[in-house]
This record gives C-alpha cells, sequence and structure tokens, in this order.
C-alpha cells in the first residue's frame, strides 16, 4: 500500500506531461527502424546489401544530430531553462517527421532524420531534470520512472502502428503527435532550483571539464552504451543478423523491435522499482547488465533458434537492459544544478550516439567475421565497458540535488554539508 500511494504521489502534472512527451521522443526515434526496408525499397533500393548500407548511413545521420542536439539543448537548459528546451525540442522533430514523408532519396533522407534527432535530442533530458529537481529525493526515482515507462510505450505504439500504415503516414502522424505535444505543456511550470539557483553566469558547460567531472561523465555515458547497441544492432537489424545464424523463418525488424521494446517498457518500470527496493540506482543497473550479456550470449551462440524463440529472447534482453530511466536518473544526480541539464541532456544521446561507434565497428566487423560473430564481439566490449564506467561512479540514491558545481571543484549548497551523500 505504501508503494502505490508513493506512485499516486508522483503522478502530478509535471510528471505526466514530461513522460507524454518522451512517448513521442520515442515514437519518432523508432519509426526509421520499422519502416527502413518498406521506405528504402520504395525510394529504388531493392538489392538487400545495399539496404543495410544505406540503412547504415541514414540511422547514423540521425544518431549524429542527436549527439550534436544533446550539445545544444543541454546548454540552453542550463541558461534559459528546462521548459525552453522542452518547446523548442519538440517543434523541431515534429518538422522534421512531418518533412520525411516527402524526402525522394537516401541523402534528403539522411537530412531529415539529422534534423530529427537534432530535435529529439532535447526532451529526455530536461524532461528528467524537471522532473527529478521538482520531486523529493525520495521519490524522484519514482518520478523519473513513469516518465521512462511512458516514453518506452512510445516504442510499442510505433512497432505496432508503422507496421499497418504506410511509411509516410507513419512519419506523419509522428510530427502530428509532436505539434499536438505543444499544447500541453503551457500549464507546466519552471524547476524551483533553476529559477533560484542557475543564472546564465553560473550555466557554464566547460565546468565539466574540471575538478575530475569529465571521467565521472564518461563514466555515465559508457553505463548506457548497451542500451543501444541492443536497439539499435539487435533490434534494428535482426533480419540480417538471424540469417547469419541459420534461423529456420523469417524474422522482420519491425517484431524484434515491438518485443523487444515490450521489454524495454517492462525494464524501465522494474529497474526503476528495483533501484526503490534495493536503494541503489548502481546496483539495480548492474544486475540487469549481467543478465542481459547471459541472454546475449544464448541469443548468438545456441543453434536451432526459430523466429519465436528471437522474438522472446528480444523481449529478454529488452527487459534486462530497461534501465534508461535509472541511468538518466543518476547521471543528474552526479552534478549541480548550474550544469545538471547539460549532463541530463547530453548523456542520453552520446549514449544513443554510441550507436553510430556499434553500428560501424558492426560494419567493419562483418566483413571479417560471420554477421552474428561481428554482433556479439561489440556486444562484449559493450558489456565491459559499462561495468567499468558503473564502478567508478558514486551512488547517489540518497543525494540532495540543491547544490552547484564551482570552477574549483567544490560544491555549494546542500550537497556539501557535512553528511552529504556522494
Amino acid at each position: 500500500m505504501t508503494r502505490l500511494r508513493d506512485l499516486r504521489s508522483v503522478l502530478n502534472l509535471t510528471v505526466l506531461v514530461a513522460g507524454l512527451g518522451y512517448f513521442v521522443d520515442l515514437f519518432d526515434i523508432t519509426l526509421f527502424g520499422v519502416v527502413r526496408v518498406a521506405s528504402l525499397k520504395d525510394l529504388g533500393i531493392t538489392d538487400p546489401a545495399d539496404i543495410l548500407e544505406k540503412g547504415l548511413f541514414i540511422y547514423n545521420a540521425q544518431m549524429a544530430g542527436m549527439m550534436v542536439g544533446g550539445l545544444f539543448w543541454g546548454m540552453l537548459g542550463d541558461r534559459r531553462g528546462r521548459l525552453s528546451v522542452m518547446f523548442g525540442s519538440i517543434l523541431l522533430y515534429s518538422v522534421a517527421n512531418l518533412a520525411n514523408a516527402f524526402v525522394w532519396d537516401v541523402s534528403s533522407y539522411a537530412v531529415c532524420r539529422f534534423l530529427g534527432g537534432l530535435g529529439l535530442a532535447g526532451e529526455l533530458g530536461a524532461a528528467i531534470t524537471l522532473v527529478a529537481e521538482s520531486l523529493p529525493k525520495e521519490k524522484r526515482g519514482l518520478g523519473t520512472t513513469v516518465v521512462a515507462t511512458l516514453g518506452m510505450l512510445g516504442i510499442v505504439v510505433a512497432a505496432l502502428v508503422a507496421q499497418h500504415l504506410h511509411w509516410k503516414m507513419a512519419y506523419v502522424l509522428g510530427g502530428v503527435l509532436g505539434l499536438a505535444l505543444l499544447f500541453t505543456r503551457f500549464k507546466v511550470s519552471e524547476s524551483a532550483l533553476f529559477t533560484h539557483k542557475a543564472g546564465p553566469a553560473k550555466a557554464n558547460p566547460l565546468l565539466l571539464l574540471q575538478g575530475g567531472r569529465f571521467l565521472k561523465y564518461l563514466c555515465c555515458i559508457g553505463v548506457g552504451v548497451p542500451i543501444y547497441f541492443t536497439t539499435g544492432i539487435l533490434f534494428v537489424f535482426a533480419p540480417e543478423l538471424t540469417a547469419g545464424l541459420n534461423v529456420q523463418g523469417t524474422v522482420t525488424a519491425g517484431n524484434a523491435i515491438l518485443f523487444g521494446s515490450v521489454g524495454l517498457t517492462l525494464g524501465d518500470l522494474l529497474s526503476g522499482l528495483l533501484s526503490q527496493w534495493l536503494q541503489s540506482r548502481k546496483r539495480a543497473v548492474a544486475l540487469g547488465l549481467c543478465a542481459w550479456f547471459a541472454l546475449v550470449m544464448v541469443y548468438g551462440l545456441v543453434p536451432g533458434l526459430t523466429p519465436t524463440l528471437i522474438y522472446a529472447l528480444s523481449l529478454l534482453i529488452g527487459l534486462c537492459v530497461g534501465y534508461w530511466a535509472v541511468l538518466v536518473t543518476m547521471a543528474a544526480e552526479q552534478f549541480g544544478t548550474n550544469i545538471r541539464a547539460t549532463v541530463a541532456t547530453t548523456v542520453p544521446n552520446f549514449v544513443r550516439g554510441s550507436a553510430v561507434l556499434a553500428a560501424s565497428g558492426f560494419g567493419v566487423l562483418k566483413g571479417h567475421l560471420t554477421v552474428a560473430h561481428a554482433a556479439l564481439t561489440v556486444g562484449a566490449v559493450c558489456f565491459a565497458l559499462a561495468l567499468l564506467a558503473l564502478s567508478r561512479l558514486t551512488e547517489t540514491f540518497h543525494r540532495d540535488l540543491d547544490f552547484v558545481e564551482s570552477p574549483e571543484g567544490a560544491r555549494a549548497g546542500a550537497d556539501s554539508q557535512p553528511g552529504a551523500v556522494g
């Protein structure tokens, strides 16, 4: 009963609007993975090898847009406020998705996905920062879990809807949903912590390069790398992977994304609740990581799998790696109010952008190994990197967020007081 009361108490307008924003964000990100083959064939690309190559190029363009956008929106969020980012990013990615319905070749497709990625980069970081700063520390984990769980439902809906709509109509729907969301934002208030503490003079992203913060920042990114290896390689390129594994039957990217997304949604909810129960972000992530890697090995090494078993594994793999909310919350909690939006916005987008490196490594290795072994090699590197990064981060579950970072590397505010965790 106590857990239910806690959950009801965090379901306020800010949390629900942030969650709906992330829903549209992930709906739009997922679209390309689902409609990749159909859209490229419609543009005149029919050879399977060309579909894979051009698909990687367009996917990398989207991820590159997210990395550039993460820097822009993050700095804007610390200087102008969290809400300004939420408005601007939604407008840009909505227009970009509408434009996607009118592309005529691979180059125009890549430009639209780059602009869409640029806009999508701002949503999650601003939402998580706003929610984390608006709730008491005992409940902010539940609040960010609600946001992420609603967001992950966007992947499920995209995987379902986009398989039954023409790819152009799917992009139009994503754009319309984004524009409709803008109207819900007018009733949401700015973060009180930002309003009271983070003036433009204090919002200095260069502070990330001082006082040992940069290594901590890189570790936050490293912890999330397996998530986008999973979505960007295992799910999006499931048809090519399973063909290399001699799976008897046809595996579609749409179904792999659908089942994997259901797993990610449940995983986000369960990892958030597990984090609350353990009173630890780090232990919840570590348990998910270890279970994820074991299942990836089963996916790539066990012979005789069928499409049904592949979809079941996709669901379970998504369940284990669905610690997205815990990761972004943990990243936001690591840093002070004056650079928190920069961190919370750039970390998830550099995690997403790591899919470029994973996809590129996969693309190189598949020329020397089998497709499945190339994917497993990249996955093993992602796993090792994530565990090492997690071991270097401080537990932040009980940390008070009412503090700022100073140029000297010290903290000013509640977290600098005796007894502060961290």
